[in-house]
C-alpha cells in the first residue's frame, strides 16, 4: 500500500484593513504618523479636543492594527470641513487615501451636510488628483498659508446628499476595494 500524500497550498496572507474612530489608545500611534506625514501639525492636546468635540469625525485607517491613515472633518453649519488626510508615506499608491476620503465622506452623507472644502498646497499635485476625482474644484487661494510661505487652494465640493454622489462613493470603494488584493489587503468592514 502506497503512502498517499496531500499538498496544502496557501493563498498568501492578507493584511486585514479597518477604519474606526480615533479613541485615546492610538494616539500615540497617531502623534507619530502626524510627526511622519504633516511635521507635527497637531498636539496631543489637540487630538484629544477632536476626540471629545461632538463637531469632530476623526478616522483612523489601520492595516493589521497598525495606523496608517489619519483624516479628520470637522461638521460647520451644513459644511464639512475637511482638516486632514494622511497616510504613511510606506503605503502610498495603494489607493488607501482614497478610501479614507471615502470614508470621510460618508461621514459627512451620515451628518447630512451638503458640501465639503478643504485647503491643499498648490504643489502637491497627487492629492490635487485625487481630490479632483471626487469632484473638488478650485474655489480660491490663501497666499502663503503654510509656515513655509506656500499657498494653499482652496478645494470645494456640492451636492453630498443627491444620489449621484453617493453611487459616486460607492463606485469609488469599489474601485478600492478592487485594488486591495493586489497590494494583499482584506477590507474588514466596520462601523465607522
Amino acid at each position: 500500500m502506497q503512502a498517499s500524500s496531500v499538498q496544502f497550498l496557501s493563498a498568501p496572507l492578507m493584511t486585514p484593513l479597518t477604519c474606526k474612530v480615533l479613541t485615546d489608545d492610538l494616539l500615540p500611534a497617531v502623534l507619530a504618523l502626524d510627526q511622519i506625514c504633516l511635521g507635527g501639525l497637531w498636539t496631543e492636546a489637540g487630538y484629544r479636543r477632536e476626540i471629545e468635540s461632538p463637531n469632530s469625525d476623526l478616522l483612523v485607517l489601520l492595516a493589521n492594527q497598525s495606523v496608517i491613515g489619519l483624516g479628520c472633518l470637522w461638521a460647520i453649519l451644513d459644511e464639512a470641513h475637511i482638516t486632514t488626510l494622511a497616510i504613511h508615506p510606506d503605503y502610498h499608491q495603494q489607493y488607501l487615501g482614497q478610501f479614507l476620503l471615502i470614508q470621510l465622506l460618508q461621514r459627512a452623507h451620515q451628518r447630512v451636510l451638503t458640501h465639503a472644502t478643504l485647503e491643499v498646497r498648490a504643489s502637491n499635485h497627487k492629492a490635487l488628483n485625487l481630490y479632483q476625482k471626487f469632484g473638488f474644484q478650485t474655489a480660491g487661494r490663501r497666499k502663503r498659508y503654510y509656515q513655509d510661505g506656500e499657498d494653499a487652494l482652496i478645494l470645494w465640493r456640492s451636492q453630498l446628499q443627491t444620489p449621484e454622489s453617493q453611487h459616486q462613493l460607492e463606485k469609488l470603494k469599489k474601485e478600492c476595494e478592487e485594488r486591495f488584493s493586489q497590494h494583499r489587503y482584506h477590507w474588514c468592514s466596520q462601523d465607522v
